[in-house]
């Protein structure tokens, strides 16, 4: 018997106990990232920045929280747990990148 929670409670964010059903965070990710192409613009925008001012290390989570800041409103939907998705599509894009974004090894999909 699979148990199954439809909402958490004042998050109002659906959440399955079934891990057989639900999006892996590589998918949310993709869907997120589709509806907010916005968001890895600003995000290539900062990190340009960042090394053009001198850095040799950025920092994904440093970088969406600047973001959060930049919007008045907040992002909505925007998961820590994209960081390091975002860092690594960063990094295929801009390969000259890669010594400056730190990435570690997937442990999900």
């Amino acid at each position: 018997m699979t148990t199954t929670q439809e909402q958490l409670p004042a998050l109002g964010l659906p959440h399955r106990l079934d891990h057989g059903t639900h999006p892996t965070i590589t998918q949310r990710f993709r869907d997120f990232d589709t509806e907010h192409p916005w968001i890895y613009l600003r995000l290539e925008r900062l990190v340009a920045r960042r090394l053009a001012a001198g850095a040799t290390r950025i920092g994904m989570k440093a970088l969406f929280e600047a973001l959060r800041w930049q919007q008045p409103g907040g992002v909505k939907g925007l998961n820590n747990n994209y960081t390091a998705l975002y860092a690594r599509r960063l990094i295929s894009d801009h390969p000259e990148w890669a010594s400056a974004i730190e990435t570690r090894r997937r442990r999900s999909l």
